[in-house]
């Protein structure tokens, strides 16, 4: 490829929210390299995916530890790409990892002691060539960790200059409200959170949104088409292709029944009287709540991105149409 320059109206295409009660504005799509940016991936199809998304006003490129696979290699090859092309744009990006799930064998290499935190995140900077990352995550809570040891680590992190905000994923809206108040002792600016959220998976509906409303804090929300369910991939059968088909994936075919086809049939009918695909329409309803301030996507293909762009250019639902979806979500298998 020949060297990137970035589009100069990549501006001009995106819309960005304030996070939280923060100075940070975030883009209304943040892309996600949990997929398709491991070892095993086309890294000219990676490298096009990031141009792409940046051209397109995403600033934000969200990584973690273990994304791969194998373990680490995602942000090797990101490393790799922003050295080559984005390095120039580093002040422009927001670029955030994590940490808590399993990452090296042994006692000190999961969950959320100091030591793991810290080491972890030593080992990302290096895999990506970064002097620190905007945003640091704790990735999932810790059951047997004192709250107070994690959050002091995420801390240190910051006082060390090696992120410039933390956050947290996947924690219940009482260990939000704990960590908030820990971090606000510490004096350390707790920016965001990342919770699972999409039309079928709705729990944080049941406290943390509101809670995060209250301290002041934003969302970021990952796997906004339930692993594409809420696509039109499923609508005829289980593709030989897809993530339900591989044995000992992400996605259990299991789970694809008839009656929840049915329901995602009715929402594509939805979706098609809004001029939208179910995936755009998905992402749209889950940006209709300001409390959301970014949908994080994760793509194969710049087509894929492209399409997933076209769902801001209409996120506004009307009360007839939240009706209609709210109908289908809350009715019980047939």
């Amino acid at each position: 490829m020949k060297e990137y320059l970035a589009s100069e109206q990549r501006y001009e295409k995106m819309e960005y929210r304030r996070c939280g009660k923060s100075g940070i504005l975030l883009p209304l799509l943040s892309l996600g390299l949990w997929h398709n940016f491991g070892d095993r991936d086309d890294q000219k199809t990676a490298r096009a995916i990031l141009r792409s998304a940046f051209d397109n006003g995403i600033t934000h490129f969200d990584l973690a530890n273990n994304y791969g696979p194998p373990y680490g290699s995602a942000e090797v090859n990101f490393g790799k790409i922003f050295k080559e092309d984005f390095a120039k744009y580093r002040d422009e990006l927001l670029i955030s990892t994590k940490a808590g799930w399993d990452m090296w064998p042994g006692p000190y290499g999961n969950f959320g002691s100091r030591k793991y935190l810290i080491s972890s995140l030593d080992q990302s900077l290096k895999r990506m060539g970064l002097d620190y990352v905007d945003i640091f995550y704790h990735h999932r809570p810790d059951p047997d960790t004192p709250l107070e040891e994690t959050m002091g680590a995420l801390d240190q992190i910051v006082r060390q200059g090696k992120a410039l905000y933390v956050g947290v994923s996947q924690y219940s809206p009482e260990d939000t409200l704990r960590a908030a108040n820990i971090l606000k002792e510490l004096g350390t600016p707790f920016l965001i959170h990342q919770p699972r959220y999409n039309m079928l998976d709705r729990w944080v509906e049941d406290g943390l949104l509101n809670t995060l409303e209250q301290i002041g804090i934003g969302s970021i929300v990952f796997s906004p088409l339930e692993q594409g369910i809420l696509t039109s991939k499923y609508l005829d059968g289980i593709p030989a292709n897809s993530r339900a088909a591989i044995e000992g994936g992400y996605l259990d075919s299991s789970g694809i029944t008839p009656s929840l086809i049915k329901k995602v049939k009715q929402l594509n009918e939805i979706a098609n009287s809004r001029n939208q695909s179910l995936a755009q329409m998905a992402v749209a309803w889950l940006l209709k709540d300001k409390r959301i301030t970014s949908v994080l996507v994760g793509v194969s293909n710049v087509a894929q991105l492209e399409d997933n762009l076209k769902a801001i250019r209409n996120i506004s639902f009307s009360s007839d149409e939240l009706e209609e979806i709210e109908k289908v979500l809350v009715s019980d298998p047939a």
